[in-house]
């Protein structure tokens, strides 16, 4: 039996998360797709459940000594039940793309059609971008954003009309604004489509009654439980119980095999955790948040994509400053802010070094910054933008976000 801790047997692997774990303590974490999860869900991510084998479903096992396990599952799904007002949920995805494949093989035959968001004006790589595996086998019809930023609904509506998809599908990574899922799903009656929604980045603002739920309407949810959800990293699907079994043979044995049962009970208190009042009090101030970093960009003078945000992120197109997005990328982890480059709506300019970035604020109000720190964290991105190749600068805003976040630390107990 092996009894060595981390520390006596691999110092080299412990120095390397003790870095990771400095870097995230003294920057400001501002990719809105990252989070800082509670010591409890850690807990759980290390734990014994990690050395057992539970292929199959609570109750529909095959292999023994799961009864444990079909608690810790069980419970998982109750509590996402409870959260978001699902009929089924499935809770072993192993993530958010494999949660999209698993629904597409489920519910789709090879070639039919898909009408999803095209990836530059905010959707997600798995709602078909031709690089993927998926739009080899399904045909994919991609629609945009209009002039305003917003989803044109009368061009979705023409498009669904002319190609008559198998399914509708909504959900994004970098657009900012609601969705009204009252109207494409009227859209999706009217040409018999399957109404799918990908709430991956939002999911913790659904949770939290602070942007619409689109769970009790739509045919299929597909989410991931880290982002704004403050989970594990991890999937979810839930849908309707007439679509239920299918979704669940497509998961297993469709397309993976032993469920990771410690990600699941860390799934499990997430969710708890998300029924908690200050739940609700969290997501309403990542909103908060972000409409302060609205507010100053504005005053500095970006273009906001989409006109501004309604959830926790912005898209911001640099180039006006006379940079682009890898440039300011690289100059804001020189002064201790992670955010990352992104295209914006028809960008000219290449993906590996698009026009804009994308920013966000659940990691940040984590911590328990608020509006006045929002105001100051804007100030200084403008600062590290308008002096990127200015290294004195970048060094100097970097001292002055270390002495922020010494204020709100994350992990003192951890390694």
């Amino acid at each position: 039996m092996h009894t060595h801790t981390l520390k006596e047997f691999d110092p080299i692997v412990l120095g390397s998360i003790k870095k990771e774990q400095q870097r995230q303590e003294e920057g400001l974490e501002m990719i809105p797709s990252e989070n800082f999860v509670s010591p409890a869900v850690l807990e759980a991510l290390g734990s014994v459940l990690t050395n057992k084998y539970s292929e199959g479903y609570a109750g529909k096992r095959y292999y023994g000594g799961c009864e444990f396990i079909d608690e810790v599952e069980t419970l998982a799904i109750e509590r996402a039940k409870l959260l978001f007002g699902a009929e089924h949920v499935n809770v072993q995805p192993l993530s958010g793309a494999p949660a999209n494949v698993a629904v597409y093989f489920a519910l789709l035959q090879p070639g039919d059609t898909v009408l999803g968001m095209d990836l530059s004006h905010g959707g997600h790589l798995t709602h078909g971008h031709p690089v993927t595996y998926m739009a080899k086998i399904f045909n994919f019809i991609r629609y945009k954003t209009d002039k305003d930023g917003k989803i044109d609904l009368d061009n979705l509506r023409n498009m669904a009309l002319e190609h008559k998809p198998k399914i509708i599908l909504v959900g994004y990574s970098a657009y900012s604004r609601e969705i009204e899922y009252e109207k494409i799903k009227a859209i999706a009656d009217e040409v018999g489509a399957i109404t799918m929604a990908d709430i991956a980045h939002i999911a913790g603002l659904i949770a939290g009654g602070q942007m619409n739920n689109p769970v009790p309407l739509f045919d299929v949810v597909t989410t991931t439980t880290h982002k704004t959800l403050r989970g594990p990293r991890g999937g979810m699907i839930m849908c309707k119980e007439k679509y239920a079994s299918a979704i669940d043979k497509a998961v297993f044995p469709g397309l993976q095999g032993g469920p990771h049962e410690n990600n699941i009970a860390a799934k499990a208190i997430a969710f708890k955790e998300a029924l908690l009042p200050e739940f609700k009090e969290y997501t309403a101030q990542i909103k908060k948040n972000a409409k302060v970093l609205e507010k100053k960009f504005n005053e500095f003078g970006y273009k906001l994509c989409f006109g501004g945000t309604d959830n926790h992120l912005l898209l911001i197109d640099v180039t006006m400053k006379g940079i682009g997005g890898k440039q300011a990328q690289i100059a804001l982890d020189k002064a201790g802010i992670t955010v990352n480059k992104n295209m914006i709506p028809d960008d000219t300019r290449s993906p590996f070094d698009p026009s804009g970035i994308r920013l966000g604020t659940p990691a940040l109000t984590t911590r328990g910054m608020k509006e006045a720190e929002m105001e100051t964290i804007a100030t200084w991105i403008n600062e590290v933008i308008m002096n990127h190749d200015n290294e004195a600068k970048l060094a100097e805003i970097k001292t002055q976000v270390k002495e922020l976040t010494k204020k709100f630390p994350l992990y003192p107990t951890l390694v």
